[in-house]
């Protein structure tokens, strides 16, 4: 599985990372909020890995949750912007385009 993310992304999620609500070895997590036919939504979340879940390397020496049974989370790209509206936005180009996230 594969999981891209921008460089201000990587900055927010080590500040989140780095934050009292991760301690205990927990992880960023991407997760789908809503499915919708042939797209998702998307969500990140702080959490433990589970059973089925895969530790995604990324470039920015994050490593990201996923659960291996949802092919939806396969591809996505975390991006954070701070204009026209700050928060993230996570898609997933590989699956129609037409995954979109909330942002935060």
């Amino acid at each position: 599985m594969n999981v891209k993310i921008n460089r201000n992304a990587a900055k927010v999620l080590n500040t989140i990372l780095a934050s009292k609500e991760a301690e205990g070895g927990k992880m960023i997590r991407v997760v789908i909020s809503h499915m919708h036919g042939d797209h998702a939504h998307y969500d990140i979340e702080l959490d433990t890995p589970k059973e089925h879940d895969e530790i995604v390397k990324t470039d920015k020496d994050i490593d990201i949750l996923l659960d291996s049974r949802e092919e939806f989370l396969d591809g996505v790209w975390i991006k954070y912007f701070y204009v026209p509206q700050e928060g993230f936005e996570i898609t997933n180009p590989s699956k129609d385009g037409n995954a979109h996230s909330h942002n935060h």
